[in-house]
C-alpha cells in the first residue's frame, strides 16, 4: 500500500512558522486511510494555515520522528509554529474535529 497522495513524508516544515499536524501512518491499520481522508478535507478548508504531514512507520524519517516524540501508530501530533509539540491525540478525528483541534491552539 502506498502513501496517501498530497502528503509530505519529510518533516522539515515543522517549526517554520505555521502549525504542523503530523499523522503517524501505519498502512496495516484501516484507520490510517480514514484519517488521511479526513486530513484531506480539513486541509481543503485550512489551505495554507497549517502544514499536514505524514510520518510513515518503517521509514527512516518516520521512525526518527516517532522515536523523538515517543509516538504510536495512528497518533496525531500537533506542533506549534516554533516546532514545539503541543497536542497529541489518537485517530480517528473527523475533519471538523481536526480543524477545531489545530486552530484552537494550546490545550
Amino acid at each position: 500500500m502506498s502513501i496517501p497522495k498530497g502528503f509530505k513524508m519529510t518533516h522539515e516544515q515543522i517549526g517554520t512558522g505555521l502549525p504542523t499536524l503530523v499523522f503517524i501512518y501505519d498502512p496495516n491499520l484501516g484507520v490510517s486511510i480514514s484519517q488521511t481522508e479526513q486530513m484531506n478535507k480539513a486541509r481543503d478548508q485550512l489551505s495554507d494555515q497549517v502544514f499536514f504531514l505524514i510520518a510513515k512507520i518503517s521509514t527512516p524519517e518516520g521512525d526518527q520522528l516517532i522515536a523523538d516524540h515517543r509516538a504510536s501508530p495512528a497518533e496525531l501530533l500537533l506542533f506549534d509554529p516554533s516546532g514545539r509539540l503541543i497536542k497529541r491525540q489518537f485517530a480517528l478525528m473527523n475533519s471538523s474535529e481536526l480543524i477545531q483541534w489545530v486552530t484552537v491552539g494550546e490545550p
